[in-house]
């Protein structure tokens, strides 16, 4: 479990990262490279949504929502909107506001597990 813990700090560090990037992007108005920038935003979204389901990823899986429990809600069409507009500004902004909700699931999950 220690380890796991470990990988998501370096995940939601690489995510501040990202989003440091997207911010200047969005405000430069360069949806090309945000686009790029959003895609990896995407992938950790889904890494740090699967580690906090005890899932691993591997490259061109997909996602079982429907049988993960710690999930935000509305996942499916939230992330549809996502990958199909990447260079929005608003997906940037739903893509932000899932990882602050599954970082709140992810300690919710965590404080389940040591009460059980």
């Amino acid at each position: 479990m220690a380890k796991r813990s470990e990988e998501i700090s370096r995940l939601l560090e690489e995510w501040e990262n990202i989003k440091n990037h997207l911010n200047q992007l969005f405000q430069e108005r360069d949806t090309k490279n945000a686009s790029k920038w959003m895609e990896k935003g995407i992938g950790l979204f889904e890494q740090f949504l699967l580690w906090t389901n005890e899932g691993a990823l591997t490259p061109n899986d997909s996602i079982p929502n429907h049988q993960l429990t710690y999930k935000p809600v509305n996942i499916d069409e939230r992330l549809a909107f996502i990958k199909a507009r990447p260079a929005l500004y608003h997906s940037y902004r739903q893509l932000s506001e899932l990882m602050v909700e599954q970082e709140k699931l992810f300690a919710k999950k965590n404080i389940v597990k040591k009460n059980v």
